[in-house]
């Protein structure tokens, strides 16, 4: 039996076409981060506690309980994803954040396999309005 090489597919949420691989794993970061709790019918325990944060000015106070509420939100619902290192950028005085997560890129780990294909760094900024991520490809 041959294993699937890009086991990760799913619907484009832009375009409604397919996405794959790391792609997919983006687009389910972006949601993660963008769905509070209770707000999905049938998923009310899907989301996280991100957008509670995200209304309020971010202050260096406020850092932890966010990285809280990002890599607790990670570790439940993409296991496609281990985060291994969190790294603040800057914090502005207009509740800005901008940050880098550092991690491991487990594509079959929906199926029980976390071997690791390489580190991915999200590059990701937040303000009162949501969180953008970017994604750059690391050794």
């Amino acid at each position: 039996m041959a294993t699937l090489q890009n086991p990760s597919i799913g619907i484009d949420a832009a375009t409604g076409g397919t996405i794959t691989g790391w792609d997919h794993v983006e687009q389910s970061l972006r949601d993660i981060f963008s769905t509070q709790f209770g707000t999905r019918v049938m998923r009310e325990w899907y989301g996280s506690f991100v957008p509670n944060l995200l209304g309020q000015n971010i202050t260096p106070k406020d850092v932890t309980p966010f990285f809280v509420a990002v890599t607790s939100a990670i570790e439940q619902w993409e296991p496609r994803y281990r985060v291994t290192q969190v790294q603040i950028v800057k914090v502005t005085r207009e509740g800005r954040l901008h940050f880098f997560l550092d991690g491991e890129y487990r594509p079959r780990a929906v199926f029980g396999d976390v071997t690791a294909v390489g580190a991915r760094r999200v590059d990701a900024y937040a303000n009162p309005d949501g969180i953008l991520i970017e994604q750059r490809q690391t050794s």
